[in-house]
């Protein structure tokens, strides 16, 4: 039985608030490690399975049940490798770097030397397409002796040479009785072309019945790029929305870690806490961390959560949201305002581009840089025509603070 007198020690604080940090307590994510448990069982024994697709907000976790989604595979020596990727960046070079090191993970078990380096010489000859000078002006290539293969998966374009290069991966997988998985994080800033060619691939490699599988996390828009990439992009992946956590979730995000340090929250506390989290995973982080660095001891009480809210506000407002705020140029922050002032907070919360035109008295033409711009910075995205919505939850309620903030400021 927990004790309701120790003391609350910063030290032992178990909360993780960071960009991807796995948080002591992954709750609410159970089914979704199960299914990916199913899936790698069934790949590995030839069954038809899809890859998959994570898609969801800032702040929720994405990135976060990715990295577990690896710790899977690999707990089941698989081989895995990952990449991150980025606007105006071509795919082409991460994933030859990916894939090498998942060949890396399973190639000293495979007992033919020859056909590693067999591999090895595809998978130089896929990255020396990749016209990708250095500082020094030399491109990367895996680092390995052999010579690159010609003819195989070095014909520039780039759905072919995936298909090449998959097909001759998995089946070293294969030889291992495993596989092998990718996984590509904000995969929604893969240009459209090249998304094409991912998903022609991987689309390939199924129906080969290859034991390779693609994992991708993104905004709430990702889905959409892929049907608009390939018309059976629907039905080539399971989709997964990671979303905000229900209360029982949220509270034990909460209560669990606590529990480890003989620490415990009274039942309003937690009520306070879900109302000022909504049941986000980051802000659930954060609120806990500030709050436990208030509390002087357990249990954990509503005047401590009320107490460290200002802190914990504070330090999302400079962090999470104002970082974002301030990447944006003035004429995209304009935009984001009129958005938050049409009374958006988040993916639910779509608006048309049309009422944004029509707030600041401008045609829909002329603000189409703007909006294209915060798109490519993952500040808003348009899950269908004529339609917008922040990336981040809660950033409307932040930009209005912010003006309302201004206005009530003394003059100087």
């Amino acid at each position: 039985m927990r004790s309701y007198s120790a003391i609350v020690d910063p030290i032992r604080n178990p909360y993780a608030p960071g960009a991807g940090q796995r948080p002591p307590e992954l709750a609410g994510r159970g089914r979704h490690l199960q299914r990916f448990d199913v899936t790698l069982e069934r790949v590995a024994l030839g069954r038809p399975e899809r890859s998959m697709v994570l898609s969801g907000l800032r702040g929720v976790g994405k990135t976060v049940l990715l990295n577990a989604l690896r710790s899977r595979a690999v707990n089941r020596a698989w081989g895995t490798g990952k990449i991150e990727a980025r606007p105006e960046q071509s795919v082409r070079l991460p994933i030859a770097q990916a894939v090498h090191a998942a060949i890396r993970e399973v190639a000293h078990r495979h007992r033919d030397p020859e056909r590693v380096d067999e591999l090895a010489a595809v998978v130089k000859a896929f990255a020396l397409r990749t016209q990708l000078p250095d500082r020094k002006g030399i491109r990367w290539q895996p680092p390995t002796d052999v010579v690159a293969a010609k003819g195989r998966a070095d014909s520039g374009d780039l759905e072919l040479d995936l298909i090449e290069l998959f097909g001759d991966v998995a089946s070293i997988a294969a030889d291992l009785s495993v596989g092998l998985a990718l996984f590509v994080d904000e995969m929604q800033d893969i240009a459209p072309s090249e998304l094409s060619a991912l998903c022609g691939a991987c689309h390939e490699i199924s129906q080969a019945g290859a034991p390779l599988i693609l994992v991708g996390a993104g905004l709430p828009h990702l889905p959409v790029a892929l049907s608009a990439s390939k018309s059976y992009a629907e039905r080539l992946f399971h989709y997964v929305v990671i979303d905000r956590l229900e209360r029982s979730d949220a509270d034990q995000a909460l209560t669990v870690p606590a529990a480890t340090e003989d620490v415990d929250y009274e039942p309003d506390a937690l009520d306070e806490l879900h109302r000022m989290t909504d049941g986000y995973p980051y802000f659930v982080q954060a609120y806990g961390k500030t709050v436990w660095d208030v509390a002087p001891r357990s249990p954990i009480r509503v005047i401590d959560v009320k107490e460290a809210a200002p802190e914990a506000e504070d330090e999302l407002a400079v962090g999470f949201f104002g970082a974002r705020y301030e990447r944006a140029t003035p004429a995209e922050r304009e935009y984001m305002r009129a958005i938050a002032d049409l009374g958006a907070d988040a993916r639910d919360d779509t608006v048309a581009t049309a009422d944004v035109a029509n707030l600041l008295g401008r045609r829909p033409q002329s603000l189409s840089p703007a909006r294209d711009g915060l798109i490519k910075k993952g500040l808003v995205f348009s899950s269908e025509r004529g339609s917008v919505a922040f990336t981040v939850p809660h950033f409307g309620a932040y930009l209005r603070g912010q003006r309302s903030e201004a206005s009530s400021a003394p003059m100087p």
